[in-house]
This record gives structure tokens, C-alpha cells and sequence, in this order.
């Protein structure tokens, strides 16, 4: 949306919000560096990173309030179960909120008046406008440009292809619990020092966050960041699902569905993605994203 905004082919943006967790990989950074620098700026669209905490460093500071991650539970009574996911609301949501009530110019807790809204942009595809949901403020009224432009993610993927951007990478953080399989490996195969932090992560989580544990309220059970609730070094990261030999399939097809293997994987329909969930929508976290638009 970003790339189309600059280039005319959609009304240009005033703002693109990015809200930062502190965790993504490398990666991401550097594609962010490199949409500011050769497509942003040349627009006149400024990119505004907001940021409210390193989710790492949180869950590990026991003097530090902390969001809870999606952690994959084993229970005392080896029953498996899943903590509550707090951290897309708080790293997330919250601070994108807070920037656009600044740019409004009505900062927390000023009243903005009924006729004040921005219109902000969701990047959700006519394969998946049932997750296109309306934001829970009245100043932030949800549009979806990629939808109303009949856009699939295939046609997304052959965009960016042109533009030298098919190398666009999933942001999210470093060691979030929804990466399938196939994320893991990437993350292994490709970047070790990554491997390595995510891997310690998962050791130290292993009776849940360090604020929990400081006021005595530890955790029944053994935290996971993998599904299989053993330690990441441990888990079955190389089994192929039969999910991604179908995308596989499809890829040496010819396919240009830019779908990812790791997001056909069982627990990725859960993954966080704001303003366009894909879990359940009883859950009132599991409602936003990493990039605003706005105009």
C-alpha cells in the first residue's frame, strides 16, 4: 500500500505508522530502512516508528510490567494449554493509537471531537476480506485499499516483484510462539545469532514471565515458544508439514501466491496481525497490526 501510495495509484498517505517491539528480526529493519529511503521519502510520505518497550527485555525484567506472549503450556498435569496474548494490544496497538491522537493534536486524555477521525489503511486482500474488521475508536475509521482495488495476494506479490521487493520480509517478532516450522529453520539455517537469542529466550521463559515469578504468582506448568511444548533446540522444527509440501507444490508450479509455507501451518491462522485478526474474535487482543496508514 505503501508503494502504491507513492506512486500515484492510490491517494497519497499522509503518515505510515510503524509500531516496533524491539524483537523483529534483522530482516525486517533493514526492509523498513530501505521502504523509507527509496519509497517513502522520494513520496514526501514520512515513516513514524512508535515504540513502547522491548518485549524481550520485558518478559525477563522481573521489575518490569509485562504483556503476557501466547506461550505454548504444559501443565503439571501434562494437559496443554496456552497463555493470554496481551502483547499485540500493548506493543502494538497502543502505541499506534497514541501517535495518531498526537497527529490529530489531541494527545491522552483530551477529548477528540466526533467530526476528527483519520482514515487508516489495512493491507487485507480479496483472499481474506472476511478478516477485515472495523477499529474499536471512533477517531480511527478502517480502510481497506487493496479490497476495494479487487487485489488478491498474488496480484500483491507480482507488484512487488516489479518493484524489486519480492524479497519483503514477515513482520513480527523474533521469537513469537505463532512461527511455524518453517520460520524456525529460517531463523536457524539462516541467521544463528538470531537462533541463538531465541533459543536462550525460550530456556528463561520456561516457568513463564520474570514479573509473575517476583510476585509469587508462578506459573503451574512449563512455558514453550514451539507448539510441540519441548525446548526450541529440541523441537521438531524440520518436519515438513503436508501444508508446505502443498506450497512447495505450488511454488514449482508457478504459482505466485506469496502465501508462506510457515503461515499454512497449524497455529499461524492464530498469528497476530492488527485490525485483521486471524484468531479467534472472542479474544479483544487479537484485533491489530503492524503498519498505519493514514490520510
Amino acid at each position: 500500500m505503501l508503494a502504491l501510495s507513492a506512486r500515484g495509484i492510490l491517494p497519497k498517505a499522509d503518515y505510515a505508522i510503524f509500531a516496533d517491539t524491539g524483537w523483529e528480526p534483522r530482516s525486517v529493519y533493514q526492509h523498513l530502512d530501505r521502504l523509507e529511503r527509496d519509497i517513502a521519502e522520494p513520496a514526501g510520505i514520512p515513516i513514524i516508528r512508535v515504540f513502547s518497550g522491548n518485549i524481550r527485555d520485558d518478559a525477563l525484567n522481573p521489575d518490569h510490567r509485562f504483556a503476557s506472549m501466547p506461550l505454548y503450556i504444559l501443565n503439571q498435569d501434562g494437559r496443554p494449554g496456552m497463555t493470554r496474548r496481551q502483547c499485540t494490544g500493548e506493543y502494538k496497538i497502543k502505541p499506534i493509537k497514541k501517535q495518531v491522537r498526537e497527529l490529530l493534536g489531541y494527545p491522552y486524555p483530551a477529548r477528540i471531537p466526533r467530526d476528527v477521525h483519520v482514515e487508516q489503511w489495512v493491507g487485507i486482500s480479496t483472499d481474506e476480506f472476511h478478516r477485515a474488521k472495523d477499529s474499536d475508536v471512533k477517531y480511527m475509521k478502517n480502510c481497506h485499499p487493496l479490497i476495494d482495488m479487487g487485489w488478491s495476494r498474488s496480484d500483491c506479490v507480482r507488484y512487488l516483484k516489479s518493484l524489486g521487493l519480492s524479497d519483503t520480509p514477515k513482520s513480527s517478532c523474533l521469537g513469537c510462539p505463532f512461527h511455524g516450522n518453517a520460520q524456525w529453520r529460517a531463523i536457524r539455517d539462516g541467521s544463528p545469532e538470531e537462533w541463538e537469542d531465541v533459543v536462550d529466550f525460550d530456556a528463561r521463559i520456561r516457568k513463564g514471565n520474570a514479573r509473575a515469578n517476583a510476585n509469587g504468582t508462578r506459573l503451574l506448568g512449563q512455558a514453550y515458544l514451539h507448539r510441540s511444548r519441548v525446548p526450541l533446540d529440541e523441537a521438531p522444527i524440520d518436519h515438513v508439514t503436508a501444508a508446505e509440501w502443498t506450497a512447495r507444490q505450488q511454488e514449482a508450479d508457478g504459482d505466485t501466491d506469496p502465501v508462506g509455507p510457515e503461515e499454512l501451518e497449524q497455529g499461524v491462522t492464530d498469528g497476530c496481525s492488527p485490525w485483521a485478526c486471524r484468531g479467534s474474535e472472542s479474544d479483544p487482543e487479537r484485533v491489530q497490526d503492524d503498519f498505519g496508514l493514514a490520510s
